[in-house]
């Protein structure tokens, strides 16, 4: 790789304030709060709204629409012109 061309890659902290979660990752990502990780390292903190801990579809409580009823009953109601 070329020096100086590429972004700081470091350890970061992605915490995820709805569900009470955090995980320590490699990130271009900066920030100006640290936390103290289990390690006893201190890294840069981002804090997230949505991760796949908080996130409906991950959870299992996403709602499913019913996309193909909905054609269905469309059509029958008026009708499928060419």
């Amino acid at each position: 790789m070329k020096e100086g061309i590429h972004p700081d890659y470091h350890p970061v902290v992605f915490r995820d304030g709805a569900a009470g979660m955090s995980f320590l990752t490699r990130s271009t990502a900066t920030s100006d709060k640290t936390i103290v990780w289990e390690d006893g390292q201190t890294y840069p903190v981002v804090d997230v709204e949505i991760s796949s801990a908080s996130h409906p579809f991950y959870t299992g409580r996403a709602k499913i629409l019913d996309t193909a009823g909905q054609v269905e009953k469309f059509r029958r109601r008026f009708g499928r012109e060419r």
